[in-house]
């Protein structure tokens, strides 16, 4: 993968998430352009720009040329471009909780209403600047408990956002001991807009509320 894939989204929907989830298990690193509610913020109006459309995800691949709407099909999309070449060498079930929709968008709706619906609204005293900064960088994975609070923080603020992917047998893990010199911890985050870096969710998030809010 030479450049990150871009995905139009936002952290609540199930259908954005399926495709974020396949992303992570794929090992890509991906651009994230929040759309709140796929309707609210500069990206949305970004979007319908492009397609006439406030669909999301859109996903669009700078590699390829290649973009799309509908979850299923950029799935499908993933595992043929970026999956094993030799589909023998896995077993395409074990994909199921992400293949199969009824399943995936059930569970992730359910965890969405949990969590209050993140990233739904873009937050009100967002700074209207946030779409126009240079992306951040956030190290982690779709599952971790610790990432998902950034992640639901960086999308309410509209920030675009590249995800380094770090799961379980990631080489991505190696390269961020290396870069930090730590263990391996995540979220790690780093701000080219500020020069910040960051470990931990809870100085993250209060990071990013002082530095892209306004009183």
């Amino acid at each position: 993968l030479e450049i990150p894939l871009i995905l139009y989204e936002y952290d609540a929907s199930p259908f954005c998430k399926r495709v974020r989830e396949m992303t992570n298990v794929l090992d890509l690193t991906v651009e994230y352009r929040p759309c709140p509610g796929a309707r609210q913020g500069k990206f949305s109006e970004e979007l319908y720009q492009l397609t006439g459309r406030r669909t999301v995800p859109y996903l669009v691949d700078p590699n390829t040329g290649i973009s799309m709407f509908e979850s299923d099909d950029q799935i499908e999309y993933l595992v043929e471009t970026y999956g094993p070449r030799d589909g023998s060498t896995y077993d395409s079930k074990a994909l199921w909780p992400i293949t199969f929709q009824a399943f995936s968008i059930v569970t992730s709706t359910i965890a969405a209403i949990v969590r209050d619906m993140p990233g739904s609204k873009r937050q009100l005293n967002a700074r209207v600047d946030n779409e126009d900064m240079r992306p951040l960088e956030l190290w982690g994975y779709e599952a971790s408990p610790f990432v998902k609070p950034v992640r639901e923080k960086l999308c309410s603020l509209a920030l675009p956002h590249v995800m380094v992917s770090c799961a379980r047998g990631s080489a991505n893990r190696d390269r961020l001991i290396e870069r930090t010199g730590n263990k391996f911890q995540v979220p790690f985050l780093v701000d080219p807009n500020t020069g910040i870096e960051l470990f931990e969710s809870p100085e993250i998030c209060e990071y990013l509320e002082k530095v892209y809010t306004v009183e």
